[in-house]
């Protein structure tokens, strides 16, 4: 940068500052109370229906545009935001495009947890409600079989059903998933292992359930540079922009938008996922079921960003070789975790292949 130019940043610096910290505070509003304000949501890009809901997870389905494919397409998504950044904006979202590539997609939100929901842990959001979210797609399209999509923790979810639910699955596509948790040189795995027994305990005897706000910490606190200053810098490059500022404003809503995390889903994820590797180590059980990999064998594309730093590539990439398929394939593309959904050369190059992919295996 021309040293006017640099003076001019960090005059700015400070008004983007106040911004981001107005933004930070109304996420912690949203994220202290035991009622989440789902309404102050923002509408998203593509109409969708809700057909199917618990306490814990409303069922969006999103109709094909054009000519429909056969199989319909379960999103899963993660637990710890809303899923907005899956429909950001027009020619930003990930429904829009597999809508105009013709399937129809039922995608998961689920709710933010409220106390009584403190004793939902792997077995409730696996076996309980995504089969029954499972039933109901089934029901609706009357497909028994149909293609599922799990990004982040959402593709951890979409890994461990496909493994115990095998016959339920055609094709699964796996998007910045976590699986080995060994790997080396990440912040984020390493902080999240060194938490003790003491202070997981501590957390869900005093909340219930993990706060939306430490949750957000973890993550600033992994790229710390980028959250105070680089992402400013791009903005304010593109300050004439008006779309770019659009999507800033849009994505900083999602970034946050985090919801506290069930007490016991924080505890199995920290102790028995995080700290012991059971999928690395095939020992991972639940409710008395051994969780074994190789029972999938549909169709696996494993997407993974070759600039993740929050679920590593090595993390991602080990999936390939514990699965018992044999048409399974990686797709490494150039991007971050979050640039995997939104950013323009996803769109432009990532989703038509992923679409591409299904297509040829909607038989």
């Amino acid at each position: 940068m021309e040293r006017a130019e640099i003076f001019s940043f960090f005059t700015a610096l400070n008004s983007y500052w106040l911004d981001g910290a107005v933004r930070m505070l109304e996420g912690a509003r949203r994220g202290v109370s035991n009622y989440y304000p789902l309404e102050e949501d923002p509408p998203g890009a593509t109409p969708f229906q809700i057909v199917y809901s618990t306490s814990r997870l409303s069922l969006r389905y999103y109709a094909a545009q054009g000519e429909r494919r056969r199989t319909p397409l379960l999103l899963v998504y993660a637990l710890i935001k809303r899923p907005f950044i899956l429909d950001l904006l027009k020619g930003r979202s990930v429904v829009e495009s597999l809508n105009r590539q013709g399937f129809d997609v039922y995608l998961v939100d689920w709710l933010p947890p409220t106390r009584r929901d403190m004793r939902a842990g792997f077995d409730t959001y696996i076996n309980e409600e995504l089969c029954a979210v499972v039933s109901a797609v089934a029901q609706i399209s009357g497909h028994d079989r149909i293609d599922v999509l799990g990004y982040c923790l959402g593709g951890l979810l979409a890994v461990l059903w496909s493994a115990l639910y095998p016959e339920r699955v055609k094709n699964l596509v796996t998007l910045a998933t976590p699986i080995n948790t060994e790997v080396a040189d990440n912040a984020l795995y390493s902080l999240i292992s060194k938490v003790g027994d003491a202070t997981v305990e501590l957390i869900t005897d005093t909340y219930g359930n993990c706060p939306a706000t430490l949750i957000n910490a973890c993550f600033t606190a992994v790229a710390p540079i980028h959250h105070l200053i680089a992402k400013y810098q791009e903005l304010h490059f593109n300050r004439q922009n008006s779309r770019y500022a659009a999507f800033f404003e849009m994505f900083e809503r999602w970034i946050n938008s985090d919801v506290a995390m069930a007490g016991r889903f924080f505890s199995e994820l920290t102790d028995r996922f995080f700290r012991e590797n059971p999928l690395m180590r095939q020992s991972f059980e639940l409710a008395g079921d051994h969780v074994d990999l190789r029972r999938i064998t549909c169709p696996l594309l494993n997407v993974v960003g070759k600039h993740d730093d929050v679920v590593p590539p090595d993390s991602s990439l080990a999936l390939i070789d514990l699965v018992g398929s044999t048409d399974k394939h990686n797709l490494i593309f150039p991007t971050g975790h979050v640039g995997a959904a939104v950013s323009a050369g996803a769109h432009k190059l990532l989703w038509p292949q992923v679409g591409q992919w299904l297509a040829q295996r909607d038989q």
